[in-house]
């Protein structure tokens, strides 16, 4: 009896475990029909942490896993890292991918963030076959891409600082402070002169604003001189200008209509009165030589022909 009741639950506990495993097999079954769907994302940055298998994340909430990661064909400044979601995780316009270290295992994930609502679902098919991800940097991911150029930068800070406080920079810095501290003593002993230099200075201000209020009031009223006395002035003088102006365009006119009458006679009738001068400057040289020889000879000498000198000859030697 011992033996049969022995063999009876040897054969009881083999059917509880088949029957166990044939669940657990149903149940990974239906795991593995649940509907997903693949995206891709391409990363300008390092992916160090991620692995094939690691988790995908929506605002923190488990939603899928890593399937692949390789260089991009053609383009090895970019990591292609293929990812499988739930088919019901709104990846919609707007979603972008980050990647996200664990703790400080040194193991990463990828998180999904930037869904909102009422945006379509993202369907445009990328190069590898699946729709695209935009990727971003964020988190430590960033902050180590960055690092080298901040440590660059702490580097030439650093230098800049070791020349600042070189021993001929902190010399001159020192005697930067003795100075000001000379400075400062000097002012304060000549302090009571500083302020009455200050009460005259007020003075000198208050004095410059009253000036200031005069030359105002001289200048409206030089504005309103000009503005009553200065415009009939300079309409007269307008008026004057104008009048010129007519005269000028008469005198033009005139001067046009007596041109025909200057050209005639500058060709006709000045040369006749040249002629005339001429003949009358003969007429008065005659006339004086007859005159000459009525006073020399009287009428009758005028009269008869020239006398000639008298003759008187000499004694011979």
């Amino acid at each position: 009896m011992e033996t049969r009741s022995n063999y009876v639950m040897v054969g009881l506990v083999t059917v509880l475990l088949l029957a166990g495993t044939l669940a657990f097999i149903v149940w990974l079954a239906g795991l593995s029909n649940k509907a997903t769907k693949c995206y891709d994302i391409y990363f300008a940055q390092g992916v160090g942490g991620l692995n094939k298998g690691s988790n995908v994340s929506f605002s923190g909430v488990p939603v899928g896993q890593v399937q692949k990661i390789s260089l991009l064909p053609n383009r090895p400044e970019f990591v292609w890292v293929r990812v499988e979601v739930d088919d019901q995780t709104p990846v919609l316009q707007g979603t972008s991918a980050q990647i996200h270290g664990v703790g400080f295992t040194g193991v990463s994930e990828i998180q999904l963030t930037g869904a909102e609502r009422g945006h379509p679902p993202i369907e445009q098919v990328g190069p590898q076959g699946c729709p695209v991800i935009p990727a971003t940097s964020g988190g430590i991911s960033a902050l180590l891409n960055s690092a080298p150029e901040l440590i660059d930068r702490i580097q030439r800070l650093t230098e800049r600082l070791t020349e600042l406080l070189s021993d001929k920079n902190q010399n001159s810095i020192s005697d930067i402070l003795e100075n000001i501290d000379v400075t400062t003593a000097q002012l304060k002993a000549h302090a009571p002169e500083l302020g009455d230099t200050i009460a005259e200075i007020k003075i000198a201000s208050h004095n410059a604003g009253l000036a200031a209020n005069n030359v105002a009031a001289l200048t409206d009223n030089t504005n309103r001189l000009v503005n009553e006395q200065g415009r009939p002035a300079v309409e007269n003088l307008n008026k004057t200008i104008v009048s010129a102006r007519q005269a000028a365009d008469n005198l033009n006119a005139m001067i046009t209509d007596a041109r025909p009458g200057v050209q005639n006679f500058t060709k006709s009738t000045l040369p006749e009165a040249n002629k005339l001068v001429h003949d009358l400057r003969t007429l008065s040289n005659s006339l004086e030589q007859v005159s000459n020889r009525v006073n020399q000879q009287g009428i009758g000498g005028a009269l008869g022909p020239e006398k000639l000198p008298d003759y008187k000859p000499g004694k011979r030697k």
